[in-house]
């Protein structure tokens, strides 16, 4: 075992939101190697940067002698997860949830090892939720849950004003099950994950205490928001994904790259492994020379991420985009005629997702061909260039180079 806590260092680099026994919870991991687990639903087939905080959490706990559980959702993800939400999750059918499983365990096995003294172990919950019994569930675990505490929860509150679907409100008894069979098969003591899943983490937790009359514990971390309170990790594409497919190692580098000023220090702390003392000393300037500690946050984010060589390419590109250079800026070839409108290009190069965004873009002057700016909606490509290859801008973040077939 590590001789500093794990609690200590989670707190320091602002990970945790709530717990619950914490006095206990830190003697016990304190005295012993504590198995825990925290769930991934395989709604998609990538991790996206939300949940990356409780990825970077596991790590910290394996690194201090302890043993994570990544358990994929496979049979809670025939539910619905009502967290969070407003409206119900669309149902997904059950190939498209294997397929996502097999994503989320190539992605989970960079991040933390699954050899050793205190090796990761992944299990899918699909192995016990899908032939179980439903009369079985209800009468072993029903008598412990009450449906007015349960209706109080944050989780259930948000969708009770468009209605909760009876399939939805059987979420919370699932998962709370989930931890009760990783405490019977694994020893399971401590199950981990966001801010907003307290409610279903802290039931879980609650079901052992009562079902099983032993300790069982809970730990929440913060999400990564901006200074606006909203969720950090939202581009032009959508979701900032783990996938480079999805999301390229040079728009992840950029995303971070241009991460507010006063999220630099907090991103550091949670997204990487830098030093305390480092993070402090790069952070303390409140002018441009707090763009280095922005390149360096990009740089670490994105090589745990993508791997030192995709990062360093990101590195070079963002360079190269933002220094004049097209040797090393980011490229995209695509099929267009020589008078195809510029907003026409602007989506089929992925810097706009629609047509209408494009023009606005165009009609608000922030989008150029090599060193002419754009002027009109309507206006054509040979206007500005006869080249085949030519430089695209769109604001003062995006350079790409394109060439044209």
């Amino acid at each position: 075992m590590a001789e500093k806590n794990v609690l200590d260092t989670l707190y320091e680099r602002g990970f945790i939101g709530q717990t619950v026994y914490e006095d206990d919870m830190r003697k016990l991991l304190e005295s012993e190697s504590v198995p825990f687990y925290v769930g991934f639903d395989p709604t998609a087939d990538s991790l996206h940067i939300g949940h990356y905080i409780p990825v970077m959490a596991m790590a910290h706990m394996q690194r201090a002698g302890h043993k994570p559980i990544a358990l994929i959702g496979g049979g809670t993800a025939m539910v619905g997860d009502p967290s969070g939400r407003t409206d119900m999750r669309q149902m997904m059918t059950k190939e498209t949830i294997a397929h996502n499983v097999e994503c989320f365990k190539k992605q989970l096995s960079h991040f933390v090892t699954f050899k050793g003294e205190n090796a990761a172990i992944m299990v899918n919950n699909a192995d016990w939720l899908l032939n179980l019994n439903y009369i079985d569930f209800l009468r072993e675990v029903g008598p412990y849950f009450s449906v007015n505490k349960m209706l109080t929860s944050d989780c259930f509150k948000t969708r009770m004003e468009k209605g909760l679907s009876f399939l939805e409100f059987n979420y919370m008894p699932m998962q709370a099950y989930d931890f009760l069979v990783l405490f019977r098969k694994y020893g399971c003591r401590l199950e981990i994950g966001g801010n907003d899943q307290w409610s279903n983490i802290l039931a879980g937790a609650d079901l052992i205490r009562r079902f099983e009359q032993t300790d069982a514990y809970a730990m929440t971390f913060k999400l990564l928001l901006t200074s606006e309170g909203k969720k950090m990790g939202k581009t032009a594409k959508g979701a900032l994904w783990l996938d480079g497919n999805k999301t390229t190692p040079y728009e992840f580098y950029q995303y971070f790259r241009n991460v507010e000023d006063v999220k630099v220090a907090e991103c550091m702390k949670l997204l990487t492994f830098m030093e305390l003392d480092e993070i402090a000393d790069l952070t303390k300037y409140c002018d441009e020379r707090i763009n280095n500690a922005k390149k360096r946050l990009a740089y670490e984010v994105t090589k745990l991420i993508h791997g030192e060589e995709s990062a360093e390419e990101a590195q070079r590109q963002a360079e190269a985009a933002f220094g004049g250079s097209t040797e090393n800026m980011p490229s995209v070839t695509v099929s267009i005629a020589a008078n195809a409108l510029i907003a026409d290009i602007m989506t089929a190069a992925g810097v706009a997702v629609s047509k209408s965004e494009a023009r606005r873009l165009i009609e608000g002057g922030g989008v150029k061909i090599n060193d002419d700016k754009v002027t009109g909606a309507t206006d054509t490509l040979d206007r500005y260039t006869f080249e085949n290859e030519f430089v695209l801008h769109k604001g003062k973040k995006v350079h790409l180079r394109v060439t044209r077939k």
